[in-house]
Protein backbone atom coordinates (compact mmCIF):
# COMPACT_ATOMS: atom_id res chain seq x y z
CA UNK A 1 0.00 0.00 0.00
CA UNK A 2 1.27 3.48 -0.83
CA UNK A 3 2.09 5.92 1.98
CA UNK A 4 -0.64 8.13 3.62
CA UNK A 5 0.74 11.19 3.31
CA UNK A 6 3.85 12.83 1.11
CA UNK A 7 7.16 14.08 1.81
CA UNK A 8 8.44 17.81 1.16
CA UNK A 9 9.62 21.25 2.65
CA UNK A 10 8.74 24.46 2.71
CA UNK A 11 11.17 27.53 2.73
CA UNK A 12 14.17 25.54 3.01
CA UNK A 13 17.27 28.03 3.52
CA UNK A 14 20.29 25.70 3.86
CA UNK A 15 24.42 26.19 3.70
CA UNK A 16 27.44 24.24 4.30
CA UNK A 17 29.81 25.02 7.19
CA UNK A 18 32.20 27.80 6.90
CA UNK A 19 32.02 31.46 6.90
CA UNK A 20 32.97 31.96 2.92
CA UNK A 21 30.09 29.13 2.26
CA UNK A 22 27.35 31.02 0.88
CA UNK A 23 23.64 29.82 1.29
CA UNK A 24 22.82 26.90 -1.15
CA UNK A 25 18.71 27.46 -0.85
CA UNK A 26 17.19 30.30 -0.17
CA UNK A 27 13.62 29.87 0.42
CA UNK A 28 12.95 26.84 -1.63
CA UNK A 29 9.34 24.82 -1.28
CA UNK A 30 8.44 21.93 -2.87
CA UNK A 31 6.34 18.36 -2.11
CA UNK A 32 5.92 15.32 -3.26
CA UNK A 33 2.54 13.03 -3.22
CA UNK A 34 2.28 9.33 -2.59
CA UNK A 35 2.87 7.30 -5.74
CA UNK A 36 4.47 10.50 -7.59
CA UNK A 37 7.48 9.49 -9.35
CA UNK A 38 9.68 13.15 -9.91
CA UNK A 39 12.40 13.68 -11.44
CA UNK A 40 15.13 16.76 -10.15
CA UNK A 41 17.32 18.17 -12.73
CA UNK A 42 19.84 20.81 -12.79
CA UNK A 43 23.59 22.05 -13.03
CA UNK A 44 26.23 20.56 -11.12
CA UNK A 45 26.54 22.08 -8.16
CA UNK A 46 22.84 23.67 -7.61
CA UNK A 47 22.32 21.15 -4.76
CA UNK A 48 20.46 18.61 -6.38
CA UNK A 49 22.15 15.85 -4.17
CA UNK A 50 21.78 17.72 -1.11
CA UNK A 51 18.12 18.62 -1.62
CA UNK A 52 17.14 14.56 -1.83
CA UNK A 53 19.41 14.15 1.17
CA UNK A 54 17.03 16.78 2.76
CA UNK A 55 13.88 15.43 2.02
CA UNK A 56 14.94 11.89 2.66
CA UNK A 57 15.92 12.90 6.41
CA UNK A 58 19.85 12.42 6.07
CA UNK A 59 20.19 15.65 6.35
CA UNK A 60 20.51 16.78 8.95
CA UNK A 61 19.45 13.65 10.96
CA UNK A 62 22.91 12.05 10.09
CA UNK A 63 24.73 14.27 7.98
CA UNK A 64 24.85 17.51 10.02
CA UNK A 65 24.53 20.58 7.90
CA UNK A 66 22.83 23.88 9.06
CA UNK A 67 19.18 24.11 7.74
CA UNK A 68 16.22 26.01 8.42
CA UNK A 69 12.90 25.09 7.23
CA UNK A 70 9.10 26.09 8.07
CA UNK A 71 8.15 22.60 7.51
CA UNK A 72 9.41 19.09 6.78
CA UNK A 73 8.00 16.13 6.09
CA UNK A 74 10.40 12.91 5.64
CA UNK A 75 9.28 9.47 5.32
CA UNK A 76 9.19 6.38 7.99
CA UNK A 77 10.37 3.49 5.30
CA UNK A 78 12.53 4.54 2.68
CA UNK A 79 15.72 3.45 0.80
CA UNK A 80 18.63 5.93 -0.69
CA UNK A 81 20.70 4.96 -3.59
CA UNK A 82 23.67 7.23 -3.37
CA UNK A 83 26.15 8.41 -6.25
CA UNK A 84 28.86 6.98 -4.72
CA UNK A 85 27.95 3.26 -4.14
CA UNK A 86 30.90 2.77 -2.08
CA UNK A 87 29.46 5.54 0.41
CA UNK A 88 26.77 3.23 2.23
CA UNK A 89 28.20 -0.33 2.20
CA UNK A 90 28.45 -1.47 5.67
CA UNK A 91 29.53 -5.20 5.31
CA UNK A 92 33.00 -6.41 3.03
CA UNK A 93 31.06 -9.58 1.11
CA UNK A 94 28.07 -9.52 -1.76
CA UNK A 95 25.86 -11.82 0.42
CA UNK A 96 26.47 -10.14 3.87
CA UNK A 97 25.27 -6.69 2.60
CA UNK A 98 22.32 -7.70 1.87
CA UNK A 99 21.76 -10.48 4.98
CA UNK A 100 22.18 -7.29 6.55
CA UNK A 101 19.56 -5.35 5.33
CA UNK A 102 17.25 -8.53 6.15
CA UNK A 103 18.35 -9.20 9.67
CA UNK A 104 17.33 -5.49 10.17
CA UNK A 105 13.96 -6.69 8.54
CA UNK A 106 13.77 -10.10 10.97
CA UNK A 107 13.84 -12.05 7.92
CA UNK A 108 14.15 -15.62 8.86
CA UNK A 109 18.10 -16.75 8.19
CA UNK A 110 16.45 -20.06 6.65
CA UNK A 111 14.78 -17.25 3.60
CA UNK A 112 17.95 -15.34 3.48
CA UNK A 113 20.08 -17.20 0.76
CA UNK A 114 16.38 -16.94 -1.64
CA UNK A 115 15.98 -13.06 -1.16
CA UNK A 116 19.57 -12.44 -1.62
CA UNK A 117 19.58 -14.61 -4.86
CA UNK A 118 16.24 -12.07 -6.01
CA UNK A 119 17.41 -9.32 -5.38
CA UNK A 120 20.83 -9.95 -6.61
CA UNK A 121 18.71 -11.27 -10.03
CA UNK A 122 16.40 -8.25 -10.06
CA UNK A 123 19.49 -5.60 -10.74
CA UNK A 124 21.52 -8.14 -13.23
CA UNK A 125 24.07 -8.70 -10.64
CA UNK A 126 25.57 -12.28 -11.74
CA UNK A 127 27.86 -13.76 -9.59
CA UNK A 128 29.68 -17.10 -9.56
CA UNK A 129 29.47 -16.88 -5.56
CA UNK A 130 26.98 -14.54 -3.81
CA UNK A 131 30.17 -14.26 -1.03
CA UNK A 132 32.77 -12.43 -3.07
CA UNK A 133 34.27 -9.35 -1.46
CA UNK A 134 33.03 -6.58 -2.61
CA UNK A 135 36.13 -4.51 -3.67
CA UNK A 136 36.57 -6.75 -5.71
CA UNK A 137 33.95 -5.58 -7.79
CA UNK A 138 34.09 -3.33 -10.45
CA UNK A 139 32.82 0.57 -9.78
CA UNK A 140 29.23 -0.27 -12.20
CA UNK A 141 28.27 -3.80 -10.23
CA UNK A 142 28.65 -1.80 -6.96
CA UNK A 143 26.21 0.23 -8.17
CA UNK A 144 23.66 -2.46 -8.72
CA UNK A 145 24.77 -4.07 -5.56
CA UNK A 146 24.07 -1.13 -4.21
CA UNK A 147 20.47 -0.64 -5.89
CA UNK A 148 19.81 -4.29 -4.62
CA UNK A 149 20.68 -3.68 -1.44
CA UNK A 150 18.13 -0.96 -1.17
CA UNK A 151 15.18 -3.17 -2.99
CA UNK A 152 15.53 -5.46 0.28
CA UNK A 153 14.64 -2.58 2.16
CA UNK A 154 10.95 -2.72 0.14
CA UNK A 155 10.91 0.87 0.92
CA UNK A 156 7.85 3.16 0.35
CA UNK A 157 9.66 6.09 -1.19
CA UNK A 158 12.86 5.40 -3.18
CA UNK A 159 15.80 8.28 -3.62
CA UNK A 160 17.78 7.50 -6.39
CA UNK A 161 21.05 10.05 -6.87
CA UNK A 162 22.30 8.88 -10.13
CA UNK A 163 22.06 5.12 -9.96
CA UNK A 164 23.04 4.10 -13.30
CA UNK A 165 26.06 6.82 -13.90
CA UNK A 166 28.17 4.20 -13.68
CA UNK A 167 26.32 1.21 -15.49
CA UNK A 168 26.91 0.24 -18.81
CA UNK A 169 23.63 0.16 -21.48
CA UNK A 170 22.52 -3.03 -20.89
CA UNK A 171 22.94 -2.38 -17.47
CA UNK A 172 20.99 0.79 -17.17
CA UNK A 173 18.45 -0.60 -19.19
CA UNK A 174 18.05 -3.64 -16.82
CA UNK A 175 18.07 -0.78 -13.79
CA UNK A 176 15.32 1.01 -14.77
CA UNK A 177 13.60 -1.84 -16.05
CA UNK A 178 13.50 -3.36 -12.20
CA UNK A 179 12.76 0.62 -10.76
CA UNK A 180 9.52 0.33 -13.02
CA UNK A 181 8.49 -3.48 -12.63
CA UNK A 182 8.73 -2.71 -8.42
CA UNK A 183 7.94 1.07 -8.48
CA UNK A 184 3.85 1.20 -9.33
CA UNK A 185 3.02 1.55 -5.82
CA UNK A 186 5.95 3.58 -4.77
CA UNK A 187 6.99 7.12 -4.37
CA UNK A 188 9.97 7.70 -6.66
CA UNK A 189 12.56 10.93 -6.16
CA UNK A 190 15.25 10.89 -8.76
CA UNK A 191 18.57 12.95 -9.44
CA UNK A 192 19.88 11.41 -13.35
CA UNK A 193 21.46 12.93 -15.62
CA UNK A 194 21.14 10.30 -17.98
CA UNK A 195 17.49 10.87 -18.89
CA UNK A 196 16.55 9.67 -21.90
CA UNK A 197 15.32 5.79 -20.78
CA UNK A 198 13.23 6.94 -17.79
CA UNK A 199 11.17 9.81 -19.05
CA UNK A 200 8.23 8.00 -19.98
CA UNK A 201 8.75 6.52 -15.97
CA UNK A 202 7.88 10.19 -15.25
CA UNK A 203 4.96 12.04 -14.20
CA UNK A 204 7.03 15.53 -12.99
CA UNK A 205 9.84 17.57 -13.51
CA UNK A 206 11.34 20.01 -11.37
CA UNK A 207 14.42 21.70 -12.60
CA UNK A 208 16.82 23.65 -9.86
CA UNK A 209 18.35 27.04 -11.32
CA UNK A 210 22.45 26.96 -10.26
CA UNK A 211 21.10 29.86 -7.70
CA UNK A 212 19.09 26.79 -6.08
CA UNK A 213 15.56 27.94 -7.05
CA UNK A 214 13.04 26.37 -8.76
CA UNK A 215 13.23 27.05 -11.98
CA UNK A 216 9.90 24.99 -13.61
CA UNK A 217 7.76 22.34 -12.21
CA UNK A 218 5.23 20.20 -14.77
CA UNK A 219 5.15 17.61 -16.34
CA UNK A 220 8.11 16.57 -18.82
CA UNK A 221 6.48 17.32 -22.07
CA UNK A 222 5.52 20.84 -21.25
CA UNK A 223 8.82 21.70 -19.22
CA UNK A 224 10.81 20.78 -21.92
CA UNK A 225 9.01 22.82 -24.27
CA UNK A 226 8.43 25.86 -22.18
CA UNK A 227 11.96 26.23 -20.89
CA UNK A 228 13.86 25.13 -23.43
CA UNK A 229 16.16 28.36 -23.97
CA UNK A 230 16.64 28.25 -20.06
CA UNK A 231 17.82 24.37 -20.26
CA UNK A 232 20.23 25.54 -22.55
CA UNK A 233 21.79 27.89 -21.25
CA UNK A 234 22.05 26.49 -17.63
CA UNK A 235 24.02 23.54 -19.23
CA UNK A 236 21.29 21.00 -18.27
CA UNK A 237 20.37 17.91 -20.06
CA UNK A 238 17.03 17.92 -21.96
CA UNK A 239 15.98 15.64 -25.41
CA UNK A 240 18.30 16.05 -28.15
CA UNK A 241 20.98 18.20 -26.36
CA UNK A 242 23.58 16.17 -27.94
CA UNK A 243 22.47 17.75 -31.63
CA UNK A 244 21.39 21.39 -30.16
CA UNK A 245 24.00 22.50 -27.61
CA UNK A 246 26.50 24.84 -29.37
CA UNK A 247 29.11 25.65 -26.75
CA UNK A 248 32.44 26.74 -28.03
CA UNK A 249 32.21 24.23 -30.87
CA UNK A 250 36.03 23.10 -31.50
CA UNK A 251 37.58 22.81 -35.02
CA UNK A 252 39.24 19.35 -35.57
CA UNK A 253 42.67 19.14 -37.91
CA UNK A 254 45.26 17.31 -37.88
CA UNK A 255 47.49 18.14 -35.15
CA UNK A 256 51.04 19.05 -35.63
CA UNK A 257 52.39 16.33 -33.36
CA UNK A 258 49.61 14.12 -35.40
CA UNK A 259 51.01 11.29 -37.49
CA UNK A 260 50.18 10.07 -40.68
CA UNK A 261 48.02 6.87 -39.85
CA UNK A 262 49.49 5.34 -43.40
CA UNK A 263 53.14 6.38 -42.51
CA UNK A 264 55.05 3.59 -41.49
CA UNK A 265 57.78 5.36 -39.38
CA UNK A 266 55.46 6.73 -37.06
CA UNK A 267 56.35 6.33 -33.46
CA UNK A 268 54.58 4.94 -30.95
CA UNK A 269 54.03 6.40 -27.80
CA UNK A 270 53.30 3.42 -25.69
CA UNK A 271 53.06 -0.25 -26.53
CA UNK A 272 51.72 -3.19 -25.28
CA UNK A 273 53.57 -6.67 -25.68
CA UNK A 274 51.92 -9.38 -23.40
CA UNK A 275 51.08 -6.74 -21.10
CA UNK A 276 48.22 -8.39 -18.27
CA UNK A 277 47.04 -6.82 -14.99
CA UNK A 278 46.62 -8.96 -11.94
CA UNK A 279 43.83 -8.32 -8.91
CA UNK A 280 43.66 -11.52 -6.24
CA UNK A 281 46.67 -13.36 -8.79
CA UNK A 282 43.78 -13.48 -11.15
CA UNK A 283 44.56 -11.81 -14.83
CA UNK A 284 42.11 -9.05 -14.77
CA UNK A 285 42.75 -7.19 -18.14
CA UNK A 286 45.10 -8.57 -21.18
CA UNK A 287 46.53 -6.38 -24.35
CA UNK A 288 48.78 -7.25 -26.75
CA UNK A 289 50.64 -6.14 -29.74
CA UNK A 290 48.29 -2.48 -29.64
CA UNK A 291 50.32 0.74 -30.09
CA UNK A 292 49.27 4.07 -29.03
CA UNK A 293 50.66 7.21 -31.25
CA UNK A 294 50.73 11.26 -30.67
CA UNK A 295 47.04 12.41 -31.13
CA UNK A 296 44.93 9.42 -30.78
CA UNK A 297 41.89 9.85 -28.74
CA UNK A 298 41.38 6.54 -27.87
CA UNK A 299 38.02 5.16 -25.97
CA UNK A 300 38.01 1.99 -24.04
CA UNK A 301 34.25 0.47 -24.21
CA UNK A 302 33.06 -2.80 -22.85
CA UNK A 303 30.26 -4.39 -20.38
CA UNK A 304 30.67 -3.48 -16.75
CA UNK A 305 33.11 -5.86 -15.01
CA UNK A 306 35.14 -6.44 -18.50
CA UNK A 307 38.26 -5.11 -17.04
CA UNK A 308 38.25 -1.67 -18.54
CA UNK A 309 39.63 0.14 -14.87
CA UNK A 310 41.75 -2.55 -14.88
CA UNK A 311 43.55 -1.73 -18.07
CA UNK A 312 44.30 1.87 -16.61
CA UNK A 313 45.16 0.89 -12.98
CA UNK A 314 47.80 -1.60 -14.57
CA UNK A 315 48.82 1.37 -17.07
CA UNK A 316 49.73 2.94 -13.86
CA UNK A 317 50.83 0.03 -12.22
CA UNK A 318 48.82 0.68 -9.21
CA UNK A 319 47.91 -3.63 -9.81
CA UNK A 320 50.38 -6.34 -10.31
CA UNK A 321 50.95 -6.65 -14.04
CA UNK A 322 52.85 -9.02 -16.08
CA UNK A 323 54.43 -8.36 -20.14
CA UNK A 324 55.96 -5.08 -21.16
CA UNK A 325 53.97 -1.72 -21.51
CA UNK A 326 56.19 0.79 -22.68
CA UNK A 327 55.69 4.85 -22.59
CA UNK A 328 57.92 6.92 -24.44
CA UNK A 329 60.48 4.57 -25.28
CA UNK A 330 61.03 3.42 -21.37
CA UNK A 331 59.56 0.32 -19.96
CA UNK A 332 58.54 1.99 -16.51
CA UNK A 333 57.54 -0.48 -13.82
CA UNK A 334 56.90 2.23 -10.91
CA UNK A 335 54.56 4.49 -10.31
CA UNK A 336 57.37 7.40 -10.05
CA UNK A 337 58.34 6.35 -13.10
CA UNK A 338 55.45 7.62 -14.77
CA UNK A 339 53.99 10.40 -12.57
CA UNK A 340 56.06 12.72 -15.37
CA UNK A 341 54.37 10.91 -18.51
CA UNK A 342 51.08 10.10 -17.79
CA UNK A 343 48.23 11.87 -16.10
CA UNK A 344 45.53 9.94 -13.87
CA UNK A 345 41.72 10.58 -13.44
CA UNK A 346 39.82 7.78 -11.24
CA UNK A 347 36.86 6.56 -11.61
CA UNK A 348 36.23 8.09 -8.13
CA UNK A 349 37.56 11.59 -8.13
CA UNK A 350 37.48 11.23 -4.24
CA UNK A 351 40.88 8.72 -4.11
CA UNK A 352 43.01 11.77 -6.13
CA UNK A 353 42.59 14.46 -2.99
CA UNK A 354 45.42 14.80 -0.55
CA UNK A 355 44.67 18.42 0.05
CA UNK A 356 42.15 20.59 1.89
CA UNK A 357 41.35 23.07 -0.50
CA UNK A 358 40.56 23.26 -4.16
CA UNK A 359 43.45 25.44 -5.31
CA UNK A 360 45.66 23.63 -2.71
CA UNK A 361 44.88 20.43 -4.72
CA UNK A 362 46.21 22.06 -8.30
CA UNK A 363 48.64 23.68 -6.11
CA UNK A 364 50.20 20.48 -4.47
CA UNK A 365 50.98 18.93 -8.14
CA UNK A 366 51.81 22.23 -10.24
CA UNK A 367 55.27 22.68 -11.02
CA UNK A 368 56.91 25.83 -10.15
CA UNK A 369 57.45 27.47 -13.70
CA UNK A 370 59.91 30.00 -15.22
CA UNK A 371 59.26 33.55 -12.99
CA UNK A 372 58.82 31.57 -9.26
CA UNK A 373 55.91 32.50 -7.10
CA UNK A 374 54.35 34.74 -9.55
CA UNK A 375 54.17 32.37 -12.64
CA UNK A 376 52.99 29.73 -10.55
CA UNK A 377 49.96 31.58 -9.40
CA UNK A 378 49.45 32.98 -12.25
CA UNK A 379 49.25 29.33 -13.66
CA UNK A 380 46.59 28.28 -10.59
CA UNK A 381 44.62 31.31 -11.59
CA UNK A 382 43.93 29.81 -15.51
CA UNK A 383 43.54 26.43 -14.39
CA UNK A 384 41.06 27.09 -11.90
CA UNK A 385 39.20 30.02 -14.59
CA UNK A 386 38.92 26.61 -17.52
CA UNK A 387 37.87 24.22 -14.83
CA UNK A 388 35.04 26.61 -13.59
CA UNK A 389 36.54 26.54 -10.43
CA UNK A 390 37.03 29.77 -9.14
CA UNK A 391 34.42 30.15 -6.99
CA UNK A 392 34.70 27.14 -5.51
CA UNK A 393 39.09 27.69 -4.72
CA UNK A 394 38.55 27.75 -0.81
CA UNK A 395 36.07 24.82 -0.81
CA UNK A 396 37.26 21.53 0.56
CA UNK A 397 37.52 18.83 -2.16
CA UNK A 398 35.21 16.25 -0.14
CA UNK A 399 32.47 19.31 -0.43
CA UNK A 400 31.84 19.17 -3.54
CA UNK A 401 29.44 18.45 -5.70
CA UNK A 402 30.59 15.11 -8.02
CA UNK A 403 30.21 17.11 -11.19
CA UNK A 404 32.67 19.58 -9.24
CA UNK A 405 34.78 16.59 -7.32
CA UNK A 406 35.29 15.47 -11.39
CA UNK A 407 36.40 18.90 -12.89
CA UNK A 408 38.65 19.09 -10.06
CA UNK A 409 40.12 15.17 -10.40
CA UNK A 410 40.61 16.32 -14.57
CA UNK A 411 42.31 19.47 -13.81
CA UNK A 412 44.17 17.85 -10.89
CA UNK A 413 45.67 15.49 -13.77
CA UNK A 414 46.40 18.40 -16.00
CA UNK A 415 48.20 20.70 -13.88
CA UNK A 416 52.27 18.91 -15.51
CA UNK A 417 50.82 18.55 -19.20
CA UNK A 418 51.44 15.03 -19.01
CA UNK A 419 51.73 13.24 -22.36
CA UNK A 420 49.38 10.96 -21.87
CA UNK A 421 45.73 11.36 -20.25
CA UNK A 422 44.04 8.02 -18.43
CA UNK A 423 40.20 8.73 -17.57
CA UNK A 424 38.08 6.59 -16.03
CA UNK A 425 34.56 7.76 -17.18
CA UNK A 426 35.15 11.51 -16.42
CA UNK A 427 31.95 12.61 -17.75
CA UNK A 428 29.99 10.69 -14.87
CA UNK A 429 28.37 13.58 -12.53
CA UNK A 430 28.76 16.19 -15.08
CA UNK A 431 25.71 18.52 -16.37
CA UNK A 432 25.41 19.44 -20.32
CA UNK A 433 27.41 22.42 -20.26
CA UNK A 434 30.59 20.57 -17.74
CA UNK A 435 30.30 17.68 -20.40
CA UNK A 436 30.85 19.71 -23.31
CA UNK A 437 33.41 22.37 -21.70
CA UNK A 438 35.53 18.91 -20.70
CA UNK A 439 35.41 17.09 -24.01
CA UNK A 440 36.17 20.33 -25.40
CA UNK A 441 39.42 20.90 -23.13
CA UNK A 442 40.54 17.38 -24.16
CA UNK A 443 39.90 18.12 -27.45
CA UNK A 444 42.65 20.73 -27.42
CA UNK A 445 45.13 18.89 -25.58
CA UNK A 446 44.83 16.49 -28.34
CA UNK A 447 45.18 18.28 -30.89
CA UNK A 448 48.58 19.20 -29.03
CA UNK A 449 49.85 15.82 -29.45
CA UNK A 450 48.48 14.72 -26.00
CA UNK A 451 47.00 11.30 -26.16
CA UNK A 452 43.69 10.52 -24.75
CA UNK A 453 42.78 7.50 -23.43
CA UNK A 454 39.03 7.22 -21.83
CA UNK A 455 37.10 4.69 -20.42
CA UNK A 456 33.72 5.35 -21.29
CA UNK A 457 30.10 4.51 -21.50
CA UNK A 458 28.47 7.35 -23.22
CA UNK A 459 27.88 6.33 -27.38
CA UNK A 460 27.72 9.93 -27.71
CA UNK A 461 31.21 10.63 -26.79
CA UNK A 462 32.62 7.72 -28.55
CA UNK A 463 30.54 8.46 -31.88
CA UNK A 464 31.71 12.32 -31.52
CA UNK A 465 35.45 12.58 -30.01
CA UNK A 466 37.02 8.94 -30.60
CA UNK A 467 39.73 8.26 -33.37
CA UNK A 468 40.30 4.92 -32.15
CA UNK A 469 37.92 2.24 -30.05
CA UNK A 470 39.70 -0.69 -27.75
CA UNK A 471 36.88 -2.96 -26.63
CA UNK A 472 36.94 -4.80 -23.69
CA UNK A 473 35.07 -8.53 -23.50
CA UNK A 474 36.17 -11.14 -20.57
CA UNK A 475 39.14 -8.65 -19.48
CA UNK A 476 40.71 -8.92 -23.43
CA UNK A 477 41.26 -6.13 -25.44
CA UNK A 478 40.65 -5.40 -28.71
CA UNK A 479 40.99 -2.82 -31.20
CA UNK A 480 37.47 -2.50 -33.58
CA UNK A 481 36.90 0.36 -36.70
CA UNK A 482 36.42 3.77 -34.83
CA UNK A 483 32.85 5.15 -35.38
CA UNK A 484 33.85 7.93 -37.46
CA UNK A 485 36.75 8.87 -39.28
CA UNK A 486 38.95 10.63 -37.34
CA UNK A 487 40.64 13.31 -39.50
CA UNK A 488 38.02 15.11 -40.98
CA UNK A 489 38.93 17.94 -43.46
CA UNK A 490 40.56 20.85 -41.79
CA UNK A 491 38.75 23.73 -40.20
CA UNK A 492 35.35 21.30 -40.59
CA UNK A 493 33.73 22.91 -37.34
CA UNK A 494 32.49 20.33 -34.65
CA UNK A 495 32.36 20.01 -30.81
CA UNK A 496 34.92 17.02 -30.79
CA UNK A 497 33.79 15.54 -33.68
Amino acid sequence: MPMSEGIGVTNLRLKYPGNEAPLLFQGISLSVMPGEKVLLLGPSGCGKSTLLQVLSGIVPDIIEIPLKADKLVTPSRWGYVFQDPDAQFCMPYVDEEIAFVLENRQIPREEMPERIAHYLSLVGLQLEDAHTLINQLSQGMKQRLAIASVLALEPEVLFLDEPTALLDEEGTGLVWETIRSISADKTLVIVEHKIGGILDLIDRLIVISPEGEILADGSPQVVFDRYKKQLADYGIWYPGVWNELNMGRVVRSKSAAEANPEDENRQPIMSFRDFTGLRGGQIKTSVDNLSVYPGDWIAIIGANGAGKSSLLLAIMRLIPTKGSCWIDGVKGSKIEQLAERVGFVFQNPEFQFVTNSVEEELLYSLPEAEGGKDAQQAALEEMLRQYDLLALRKRHPFQLSMGQKRRLSVASAMVRSPRILLLDEPTFGLDARGTMRMLEQLERLRAGGTVIVMVTHDEEIVQRCATRVWRVEAGCVTEQSATFAAHTEEGAPMVCK
